[in-house]
């Protein structure tokens, strides 16, 4: 395996020369976390991932995260496709076509559950012509990049956590689902430090409703001014699916969201995320 292009300025790089379903776990998977704790994001080209493969990969990263939705582990689909392999009918009001619209939304996975994630493992397996990019921004280098002045009101800081929040920004009703009021708030530090290289990053995402020991509505916006300044355009990078590809990105230091496709047209990655444990700075995050 080598180290290949950078995807931006400031985080992820391309890795080359590397089979996924035959990673080494003593001699190639450590130059890949290296990888993983220096620039947030991984991509892969080219990779032939089934569910098995998929899941010892992951689980060289660490626990495999386990929602409890279904009977047993299963790697999760991100995908507008019914049973039968055909594109769902858009209807304004369809259940899951909102909820891949809140994930339109810059959010970081599972910061609303007990035990937030570590990284998604991200495998792409049926593409629409045109749009369904994924976009990712470092919320580490975004943290570099504040003012001081913005940085002295978030530094000690507790953010708090809620998965309906951000489903409310879309529809009301998709917030009531029993699917989104499963957990309890979340309360996380405002900063997340790399227990391996010290660099701190920004931890919020759309499910982020508020502050604590702030005004509701300061909060709130002190919360919608920190993700506008992280996310803007210069700061964004933008990912072109290819059949094939493989994105990991570290939950801990990033952002993303979904794009828009043309929805009669099928869409369908495979995702994994695997929980931080304590190695990964979760002890310092409960202080």
């Amino acid at each position: 395996m080598k180290l290949g292009r950078s995807l931006h300025p400031d985080f992820g790089v391309e890795i080359e020369d590397l089979d996924l379903r035959e990673i080494d776990p003593d001699t190639e998977f450590p130059r890949v976390r290296e990888a993983f704790e220096s620039h947030s994001v991984l991509l892969f080209r080219g990779q032939n991932l089934d569910d098995d493969s998929h899941i010892r990969l992951a689980r060289l990263f660490g626990p495999l995260e386990d929602r409890g939705d279904f009977d047993g582990f299963r790697v999760s689909r991100v995908t507008n496709v019914e049973l039968d392999a055909r594109p769902k009918e858009v209807r304004d009001s369809d259940q899951n076509l909102m909820n891949l619209k809140a994930n339109m939304l810059w959010h970081t996975d599972s910061i609303f559950l007990p035990v937030p994630a570590l990284a998604n493992l991200l495998h792409a397996k049926v593409l629409p012509q045109t749009g369904g990019n994924t976009e990712l921004v470092s919320t580490r280098a975004g943290w570099r990049k504040l003012t001081d002045s913005l940085k002295s009101r978030v530094r000690g800081k507790v953010f708090l956590h809620r998965y309906s929040h951000s489903r409310k920004k879309v529809d009301p009703g998709l917030a009531e689902s029993t699917l989104f009021q499963k957990w309890p708030d979340t309360r996380w530090p405002s900063l997340w430090r790399n227990p391996v290289n010290g660099e701190e990053a920004l931890y919020l995402a759309s499910h982020t409703f508020g502050i604590e020991d702030m005004e509701a509505e300061a909060g709130e916006a002190l919360i919608e001014e920190l993700i506008d300044a992280l996310t803007q355009p210069e700061a964004v990078y933008s990912h072109p699916w290819k059949v094939g590809d493989v994105l990991i990105w570290d939950e801990r230091a990033t952002l993303h969201r979904g794009t828009p496709w043309p929805y009669e047209e099928a869409r369908t990655l495979s995702s994994i995320c695997v929980s931080v444990t304590a190695s990964d700075g979760l002890g310092s995050m409960q202080a």
